[in-house]
Parts: C-alpha cells; sequence; structure tokens
C-alpha cells in the first residue's frame, strides 16, 4: 500500500510512542541480527538454556525454565530438542523420576564456547549508536523493564 504520491507509508507516529511497538521492534531486528552473526541454528532461548545449565548443572528442567523466563511446556521442547541434537542431556531425578534434571554434554559445550564468544561480539555493534557511557544504563533500564512488565503479566 502505497499514500498519494506513491511512496510507502511511514510508521504512524502513535506507534512511535508505544514501548510495545518499539520493544517489538527491537525484538525482531535483535533475532534477524542473532541469525546472521551468532548461529542460525542455535536460538536465543537455546543459547540461553545452554548458559543457565552451564552455570547451574543438574539443575532441574522447572528451575531452568523460571531463571530464562520461559513457561514450563516451552521449556520442555526447548530441551527435548537440545537433547536430540546431542547438546544436552536430561536425567530423571533419583528422588522423583518426572523431574528432569539438566546437563551439557562435551558437544554442547563446545557449540555453547563458539556461540558465546559470538553473542559477545553483538553487544557493540547493536549498542554503537549510544555513547559509551550511556550502554551500561541503558542495559540496567532493559533489566528494569523486563522484571516489570513480567511481574505485570503475571499478575
Amino acid at each position: 500500500m502505497t499514500d498519494e504520491i506513491g511512496d510507502p507509508p511511514s510508521t504512524p507516529p502513535e506507534l512511535l510512542d508505544m514501548p510495545g511497538y518499539l520493544a517489538r521492534r527491537l525484538y525482531q531486528a535483535y533475532v534477524a541480527y542473532w541469525g546472521k552473526n551468532v548461529d542460525p541454528v542455535l536460538t536465543g532461548p537455546q543459547f540461553s538454556v545452554m548458559t543457565a545449565v552451564r552455570m547451574f548443572p543438574g539443575s532441574d528442567q522447572g528451575s531452568m525454565a523460571v531463571a530464562v523466563a520461559l513457561d514450563n511446556s516451552t521449556m520442555a521442547d526447548l530441551a527435548r530438542r537440545l537433547e536430540t541434537r546431542g547438546f544436552l542431556t536430561r536425567v530423571p531425578d533419583s528422588a522423583d523420576g518426572r523431574r528432569k534434571l539438566l546437563y551439557l554434554s562435551p558437544e554442547g559445550e563446545a557449540v555453547l564456547d563458539k556461540a558465546t564468544a559470538r553473542v559477545a561480539a553483538l553487544s557493540g555493534p547493536l549498542l554503537s549508536p549510544l555513547p559509551e557511557d550511556e550502554r551500561v544504563a541503558f542495559t540496567r533500564t532493559l533489566q528494569r523493564l523486563a522484571d516489570h512488565w513480567e511481574k505485570l503479566a503475571s499478575d
């Protein structure tokens, strides 16, 4: 669709004042940038889970879901896929066989090492429009908003 002079329509100004719209734009652009620069096969949520499992090996799937802000269903599916690919092992808890304890496999460790180096290189280009002294404040603001929005969603 075009406007009267044949140019594509621009973003309605009202949307540019809506945090949800801007958050969605940021997320879409981030996912596209991730796919080109980190790993087109390992997704951001998979990277988050693998990073958390590396930090807390033997933690159960439910705890990991909370740690990386995923619902239990998504976490279970994601863990199964990572296990199928050989990156993760899920071991039934001896005290409660319904609980699955998560561990990275040696292959998962290697994949995560490579992805971690690439992820570390993302921050510079992603935050380049901001002066150095504003980058930490911006990231902290995002953390505060994420925590607040999650709380609003759960109330």
